[in-house]
């Protein structure tokens, strides 16, 4: 029987102009999430990660020069959502975001309990006392004490502020969750305990998460699919375990490659070049100029190639 998704992201694009031209910083993205799972979105810095989850939440900046698609939550297509629909019934609400450097996106003048409690009392009009009750909740799920309640940002260690902002996004229970980048200014240890903080959250709360980092051997910790992202495309998407032990696309094969081994006498590589700039892409595959096993086709758009058990590849090797 095929899994009910939760997501589905059809055909999104999210340009950006600046005074060169326009940044296609995500061109016609399309994957989806099934409910209690978890989508791990890997990519080089620059290839649109981050802008990804922007345009899903729809956290846009005023130099848009081109944003559409669809993006179903639960059926209902949030794109057709004005402004404040979409800010009362989807954002924090269905889905939420912990976003990069977490750690410092918290007000440092307020109570940590306060800022947690907050979205609680702005989405669904209940008094401080409850939305904090709330609040007391989550941070147990993540693993705050509760007396971190009443303090302030700055007394609360790297990890622990990361934790609070977990529990900021999970206070009103949305269906998706995403994460980006949670553990890139944690240490090893800390970053083991978020982890185990994530798979326990989605176990007990059936939350689904889309995790953006660019952290392959962490990344393997939460994820049930893998989605590759290549200058503003999504090249493969598969399923984890198939994907970390065979992967597809040559990009894909290229960042497993370069991910150092506990066993085995095999040296990590690197990928030649660098990535191409978003103001003007290539034409045809992106990856062309860096691909060891490009050819002639190369030079045209590839499809996305449908391999079966919601494997997709956009690559001419598999026609």
């Amino acid at each position: 029987m095929q899994q009910q998704r939760v997501l589905q992201v059809e055909d999104l694009k999210l340009h950006f102009k600046v005074t060169q031209g326009a940044v296609q910083a995500v061109d016609g993205v399309s994957f989806d999430l099934g409910y209690n799972e978890a989508i791990v979105v890997l990519g080089e810095s620059g290839c649109g990660k981050t802008s990804l989850a922007k345009a899903i939440l729809r956290l846009l900046p005023t130099n848009i020069a081109a944003y559409s698609g669809r993006v179903y939550l639960n059926g209902t297509d949030t794109m057709a959502l004005n402004d404040e629909q979409y800010r009362r019934d989807v954002r924090w609400v269905k889905m939420a975001m912990v976003p990069q450097a977490a750690m410092n996106a918290l007000n440092p003048v307020l109570k940590v309990g306060d800022q947690v409690a907050e979205p609680m009392m702005v989405h669904y009009g209940v008094s401080k006392e409850k939305a904090l009750d709330q609040a007391r909740r989550m941070f147990q799920h993540v693993g705050v004490p509760i007396d971190f309640l009443n303090r302030y940002a700055f007394e609360l260690s790297g990890g622990m502020r990361q934790r609070t902002a977990i529990a900021m996004s999970l206070v009103t229970t949305p269906a998706v969750i995403i994460l980006d980048e949670p553990t890139s200014a944690l240490d090893v240890l800390t970053q083991a305990n978020i982890f185990n903080v994530l798979k326990r959250i989605k176990k007990e709360m059936e939350t689904s998460f889309i995790l953006i980092t660019h952290d392959i051997a962490t990344s393997s910790e939460l994820a049930d699919r893998v989605a590759v992202m290549y200058a503003g495309q999504i090249v493969e998407v598969g399923d984890a375990k198939r994907f970390f032990n065979e992967p597809l696309h040559p990009y894909a094969k290229a960042l497993m490659d370069s991910v150092p081994r506990l066993r085995g006498t095999e040296e990590p590589t690197f990928i030649t070049g660098k990535p191409p700039s978003l103001l003007n892409p290539p034409t045809g595959c992106r990856f062309k100029d860096r691909c060891p096993m490009r050819f002639d086709k190369c030079e045209e758009e590839p499809p996305v190639y449908d391999m079966g058990e919601r494997r997709l590849v956009k690559c001419w090797l598999y026609p």
